[in-house]
């Protein structure tokens, strides 16, 4: 996020607007003072240095926009600059905003995600508003469009022409890939749909680029214009050869539905078939209500704003929830639906316009917001695409959600006490995500179609679906028993005992086929020259382990528990921790259970554990087990719980982030403080509660053999020990490729951790994304891994693979695949 730096011969001038700043965005952006000299006679004044250490304070490798009043005030600024090393002097910009107004509207812009140029054009517009209240009429005040006009006008057009090869073009994840590609280059990125020959739309906008209507085959323009234009080229030509991580077969959509041509039997409805499978139960209503919005006058509109970019930022932060409870119940690949969302709530052809109506015409946070919404939506509407049609279902829930926040409502919620098909006008993708297979047995909706995200969660979920059918089908009662078959797309209200007998029949054999894939997922991973891999599940909350347990895993391998901290104002108890690591192991019945402590920092912030610093780069800084050794009484409270639990259950500790022995006897120390309290207060715990450490840190793998001495298992994080080894952000577009774990480089890696463990007479598992790739079971049994842990979904695959296998031929694999070059050529080999 862009810091700013507010730079004034008054050190209570500059302490109010820092104050006054501060308060419009409730302390989300870094703002720092220098202001004012140490001279009790004479304190007006400006100091250089103190100037330089107010920059370093607030750096940002997003930048750092310093605004200054008169005089010495500048040239001491420049002045300071020069004290910075050269790769931080050209990220600091000199502003000639006004101070005030510069500073307020600067400080809002930075902190609802603009660029750097983006905002350097608030701070330089930021009299606009009032000119426009007084009535004013000036040339000199310039939109922040003209402004980013001016300020790219030195810098001649890059551009680019390239040819989409991915499946269904620049859809959501791709587009959001793009996207966030595009916005973190100071560079304007535009781009053109050349094959129909659309607009030309700007580049970070998530909902101009995916109305483009690009689809694979499609050729696009795009141009750069900025002093990093060819480096953002470079990037956004990395993601097209990449595919965007999706491969290159044509996708061949569900074919449409056809009209029946034989009579409907009694109580029969026609529908789209969304989801495979039968479903026969009574139904259940769920129609949360839309917010109603009217619209007024408002007399405070920088209020209002503040009002409006609250709701974001919490919008934002239950997106991130979603996310991250979704990845783990429906993967990776379908979860990243929610980093469009996400980039919605960043778009700045949306906040742009919305900031427009409540600044300039004073409207109302709510009704600047639907109209800004609606704009969107009736885009997408009006598309030819009917795949891109669809996308209108994520606007309107991202719209909803902000809506309901704004207005104070409480989230809908879905609570079944038994088993149910669920009926409904049309879901969203946030509300499919959150379903329950286990009570939501079907979904039947007025509206929908087999392309939309909704149903691509649902079948993800296994859960039978017809969308589509008549709206009547709304004046049921709950209760009412329905039969669905959504192989079929079609449903029955009350079905008479000749359908029901034949779709209980079907359902019989499609639950027998279910049956018998879960029958070889719950039989142990044994190669076919005898060697046993246990595979245990990747888990955050009770559901994921009682979806673990039916689907084979031989344990928990990973039980992530950011899950407890999440969705609250402060942390949880002690004996809230403990009932939910009882309840976990208790469905697990004697499996083991690998309890990884707080895992906080990086990509996984918590609102009521701010870190009061901004850090440039967060996954190289305050996270893991460093954050919980500053925190004791945090990391305390939680290893009391875990080891109260691990009394009658088979529980092991595991700590993450290690990249030193001193960390883990840090760790170790702490955790025999409370044994001994605990010992002292007669609580009884596991006296030999085993320990292990995360090795997803290279310093880790280059003391794995000290390490080892100090612990009793190792657990390989891929997914960070990639993006650590490679140097490549896995949540950065730009570089996220190269966070591959099948790289030869990150397979050296885990082999010789594996060496170390054994020789120290340890195991060693891997619970990153890499575990759950069916092809790169080869590879991960060739390494010697005793152990891998995946997501719930992936156990049955993952014992297949390994049962196809002699230990001879994986070590065959790895030992050609050391040798390669690249994470293709590995990929091209396993497959």
């Amino acid at each position: 996020m862009v810091g700013i730096v507010i730079v004034s011969h008054s050190k209570q001038l500059a302490l109010g607007v820092q104050e006054l700043a501060a308060q419009m965005v409730q302390g989300k952006v870094a703002i720092a003072v220098a202001a004012g000299i140490d001279d009790a006679e004479n304190p007006l004044g400006t100091d250089a240095l103190k100037i330089y250490e107010a920059i370093a304070s607030v750096f940002s490798d997003d930048g750092v926009l310093v605004l200054m009043d008169l005089g010495s005030a500048v040239m001491n600024a420049e002045m300071a600059v020069e004290f910075l090393p050269e790769a931080h002097q050209e990220k600091v910009y000199l502003c000639e905003a006004p101070l005030v107004e510069g500073a307020i509207a600067a400080t809002v812009a930075a902190a609802i995600g603009k660029n750097i140029q983006q905002v350097i054009a608030e701070a330089r517009g930021a009299l606009n508003a009032k000119a426009t209240q007084l009535g004013i009429t000036n040339t000199t005040f310039v939109s922040s469009i003209n402004t980013q006009a001016i300020t790219s006008a030195a810098y001649p057009n890059r551009e680019i022409r390239l040819t989409v090869h991915n499946r269904l073009g620049l859809h959501a994840r791709p587009a959001a890939q793009f996207v966030a590609t595009a916005a973190k280059f100071q560079s304007r990125i535009h781009v053109q749909n050349l094959t129909r020959n659309t607009a030309v739309v700007r580049g970070d906008s998530i909902n101009q680029v995916t109305t483009l209507g690009v689809r694979q085959g499609h050729k696009v323009l795009i141009t750069a214009t900025g002093i990093d234009a060819d480096a953002a080229l470079a990037a956004l030509q990395t993601l097209f050869a990449n595919n965007f991580g999706e491969d290159d077969k044509a996708v061949v959509l569900p074919p449409a539905v056809q009209p029946e041509t034989t009579a409907a039997t009694h109580g029969e409805l026609s529908g789209i078939a969304a989801s495979p499978g039968v479903a026969i139960a009574p139904v259940i209503h769920y129609q949360p209500a839309p917010v109603t919005v009217t619209q007024y006058h408002v007399n405070d509109p920088e209020a209002e704003l503040q009002r409006l970019q609250a709701a974001i930022h919490t919008a934002q932060q239950e997106i991130q929830t979603i996310f991250s409870q979704a990845t783990l119940q429906i993967g990776d690949t379908e979860a990243a639906i929610f980093d469009a969302h996400l980039l919605f709530l960043e778009d700045p052809v949306l906040l742009e316009t919305v900031q427009q109506r409540i600044m300039e015409h004073h409207l109302n946070a709510e009704a600047a917001w639907q109209a800004a919404v609606d704009e969107v939506a009736t885009s997408y509407r009006t598309l030819d695409d009917a795949y891109l049609k669809e996308r209108v279902e994520d606007v309107v829930d991202v719209g909803q959600r902000v809506l309901r926040l704004l207005a104070g409502s409480a989230a809908s919620s879905l609570y079944l006490a038994e088993p149910a098909i669920l009926l409904a006008t049309d879901l969203t993708p946030s509300d499919t995500a959150g379903l329950d297979p286990s009570k939501v047995l079907g979904i039947c909706t007025v509206s929908g179609s087999a392309t939309s995200h909704s149903a691509i969660i649902a079948r993800t979920l296994g859960i039978p679906a017809v969308l589509g059918v008549n709206p009547e089908v709304l004046r049921l009662q709950d209760g009412t028993l329905m039969a669905l078959d959504g192989e079929s797309g079609k449903a029955w209200v009350e079905p008479e005992a000749d359908i029901l007998g034949a779709l209980e029949a079907k359902r019989e054999a499609w639950q027998t086929a279910k049956q018998e894939a879960l029958a070889k997922a719950h039989q142990p991973a044994i190669t076919r020259d005898g060697k046993q891999i246990n595979i245990l599940a990747n888990i955050g909350s009770i559901a994921d382990v009682q979806a673990a347990v039916a689907g084979g895993a031989e344990g928990v391998g990973l039980l992530r528990t950011e899950f407890l901290y999440l969705g609250r104002n402060t942390a949880p108890t002690e004996e809230e921790q403990l009932a939910v690591y009882q309840a976990i192991a208790q469905v697990l019945d004697n499996r083991p259970l690998i309890i990884r402590t707080l895992d906080v920092g990086g990509d996984k912030p918590l609102p009521y554990l701010r870190f009061n610093f901004s850090e440039a780069n967060p996954f190289l800084g305050w996270r893991g087990i460093r954050f919980c050794l500053d925190h004791p009484d945090l990391f305390k409270t939680q290893l009391r719980a875990i080891l109260r639990a691990s009394a009658e259950h088979k529980i092991k500790v595991m700590f993450p982030m290690i990249a030193s022995v001193t960390e883990v006897r840090a760790a170790k120390a702490i955790l025999g403080e409370v044994q001994a309290q605990l010992r002292q207060a007669g609580i009884s715990f596991d006296e030999n509660l085993p320990v292990g450490v995360m090795i997803e840190v290279p310093a880790a793998v280059a003391i794995a053999d000290n390490l080892a001495a100090e612990v009793n298992f190792f657990s390989i994080g891929t997914n960070d020990l990639s993006q650590y080894v490679m140097a490549g952000d896995r949540t950065n577009p730009r570089v996220a490729y190269l966070a591959d774990a099948l790289h030869p480089a990150v397979l050296r890696m885990i082999q010789r951790t594996v060496k170390a463990a054994h020789a120290a007479g340890i195991w060693v598992g891997l619970c990153g994304e890499l575990a759950a790739d069916p092809t790169a079971a080869g590879i991960l049994l060739g390494l010697g891994l005793d152990e891998l842990s995946v997501n719930p979904q992936a156990i049955g695959i993952i014992k297949q693979a390994i049962a196809k296998l002699t230990v001879a031929q994986a070590e065959a694999i790895v030992a050609t695949a050391l040798q390669l070059d690249s994470a293709n050529d590995v990929r091209a080999l396993v497959q």
